[in-house]
C-alpha cells in the first residue's frame, strides 16, 4: 500500500523546480531551433546542405535523448510504451537495490572501522570536552534531562514496580549465595574498612558532643533504687570509657576489635555459602523483611527523600554537583588528549560497539529504505526524484542535440566523398 508524499513544496523544492524548468526550456529550445534550421535549409546544396544535415541529426539526437530522459519518470506523450516510466514502476526494485548497495558498501565492518579511525573521534571529543565551557554545556544538558526524568517518575509507579516486580523477584531469588559471595569479596579486599572508619569517626564525634543524651539513655536503664549521684558518676565514667575505646580503635588499624569484626564477617560469609542452617535463617529473615508492609513504605520514603535531594542538586546551576561534574568532565577530556593508551582503548571500544550494533541491527536499519520507498506513491516519488536529478539530466538532451548535429555533418561529408 502506498502513501502520498508531502504535497506542498519546500522552498528548496520550489527552487529546484524553477531550475529544472529553465533547463527543460533550454533543451526544448535547442530542439525547436534545430527544427527551424532544418526547414529553412531543406533541399539546399553546398554549405547549407551541411547545415541541413546537421540540423536533421540534431533533431534526431534531441528527440531520442528526450525520450530516454522522459522514459525514466513517465510514459512519453502518455503512451504506455514498454520499458518506460521506470521510476514509478520499478521504485520497489530500486529501493531493494539501494538497500543492498547501502548494506554492502556503507555497513561493512572494514569500512566502518576505517572511517572511525580516520575520524579520530576520541581525540576531537577530548579536545572539545577539555574546554570548560563545553564541559559545562554537557553537564547542564545532562542534569536538565535527568531532572526532567526524575520529575516524570510518579511515586505510585515506583511503588508498583517495587511491589509487583522487585519484591517477588527477591522472594524467588536465594539471597545466601549472593550475600555470601559479596561479603566474601568485601572482606577479602578489606573494602569494609573505610565504612568502619567512617562509623568510628561519626560515633566518636557524637559521643564527644552529646554527653547529655548519652547519660539520659544510660540513666533510663539504671535501677530505680540507685541514688542519682551514683548514676551520674557511673554514666560519666561510661561516657569517658566509650570515648577512649572508640579513640583506641580509630588509632590502631590492628586493634583486636577490628580483627574480631573481620573474623566475624569472614565467618558469616563462609556460613552463608556453606552452612545450611545459616542459609535457612537468612532466607527466613529475608522473607520476614520483604513481607512487612512497612518495607515498601520505608523504601518509598527513602526514595522520595533521595529524589528530592537529587533534584535540588541537579537544578542548582551553581551547586557543587554541577561544578564537580564539570571539573571531572573537563579533566577527562584533557586526559584523553594526552593519554595515547586510553585514547586507543576508547577508539577500539567505540569501533567494537558500532560494529556490534550494525551487525545486530543493520538489517533493520537498511530495511527502512525499502519499507519507506514501498510506501511512496509512484508518481509523486518520480516527481520528487526528478526535482533532484532532472536538471542534470537535461544536459543529456542538450549534449544529444549538439553531438547529434556534429555527427550529422560528418555523415553528410562522408556521403559526399563516397
Amino acid at each position: 500500500m502506498t502513501t502520498s508524499l508531502m504535497t506542498s513544496d519546500t522552498p528548496a523544492d520550489a527552487q529546484r523546480r524553477t531550475r529544472l524548468r529553465r533547463m527543460q526550456a533550454v533543451a526544448g529550445g535547442l530542439l525547436v531551433f534545430a527544427a527551424l534550421v532544418y526547414v529553412l535549409t531543406l533541399d539546399r546544396d553546398g554549405f547549407l546542405g551541411f547545415v541541413n544535415a546537421g540540423a536533421e541529426a540534431s533533431m534526431v539526437g534531441a528527440i531520442a535523448d528526450w525520450f530516454a530522459v522522459t522514459a525514466l519518470f513517465r510514459h512519453p506523450l502518455g503512451l504506455p510504451i514498454p520499458h518506460t516510466a521506470l521510476v514509478p514502476r520499478k521504485k520497489d526494485e530500486f529501493g531493494k537495490s539501494l538497500e543492498e548497495f547501502f548494506a554492502e558498501n556503507f555497513l561493512n565492518e572494514e569500512v566502518i572501522r576505517e572511517r572511525l579511525a580516520a575520524a579520530d573521534i576520541t581525540r576531537r571529543l577530548g579536545g572539545w570536552l577539555a574546554e570548560p565551557a563545553n564541559a559545562r554545556t554537557v553537564v547542564a544538558e545532562a542534569t536538565t534531562v535527568a531532572a526532567i526524568g526524575l520529575r516524570k517518575m510518579r511515586d505510585e509507579d515506583v511503588a508498583s514496580l517495587v511491589k509487583d516486580v522487585l519484591i517477588p523477584r527477591l522472594m524467588a531469588e536465594p539471597i545466601s549465595p549472593v550475600a555470601g559471595g559479596l561479603l566474601q569479596e568485601i572482606v577479602r579486599d578489606n573494602a569494609h574498612h573505610g565504612l568502619v572508619d567512617l562509623a568510628l569517626e561519626e560515633g566518636h564525634r557524637w559521643l564527644v558532643h552529646n554527653q547529655e543524651a548519652f547519660s539520659d539513655v544510660i540513666g533510663e536503664r539504671a535501677p530505680w533504687w540507685a541514688p542519682d549521684r551514683l548514676n551520674e558518676v557511673v554514666t560519666t565514667r561510661l561516657h569517658l570509657e566509650a570515648i577512649r575505646w572508640l579513640a583506641d580503635i580509630r588509632r590502631d588499624p590492628q586493634h583486636h576489635a577490628r580483627q574480631a569484626l573481620d573474623s566475624l564477617l569472614g565467618q558469616l560469609a563462609h556460613d552463608l555459602l556453606n552452612d545450611a542452617a545459616t542459609q535457612n535463617r537468612a532466607e527466613k529473615l529475608k522473607v520476614r523483611v520483604l513481607e512487612q508492609p512497612q518495607t515498601v513504605i520505608t523504601g518509598m520514603s527513602l526514595w522520595s527523600a533521595f529524589r528530592k535531594a537529587l533534584l535540588e542538586a541537579l537544578e542548582h546551576q551553581e551547586g557543587p554537583l554541577r561544578e564537580r561534574a564539570t571539573r571531572e568532565l573537563a579533566s577527562f577530556g584533557e586526559r584523553i588528549g594526552r593519554d595515547d593508551a586510553m585514547r586507543g582503548k576508547l577508539d577500539t571500544w567505540a569501533a567494537d560497539l558500532v560494529v556490534w550494533a550494525i551487525g545486530r541491527y543493520g538489517n533493520e536499519l537498511t530495511a527502512v529504505i525499502t519499507q519507506t520507498i514501498e510506501r511512496w506513491d509512484g508518481k509523486e516519488a518520480s516527481d520528487k526524484i526528478e526535482l533532484h536529478v532532472g536538471r542534470d539530466l537535461q544536459f543529456i538532451r542538450i549534449n544529444g542535440t549538439v553531438v547529434g548535429g556534429l555527427v550529422g555533418v560528418i555523415i553528410h561529408a562522408v556521403s559526399l566523398v563516397l
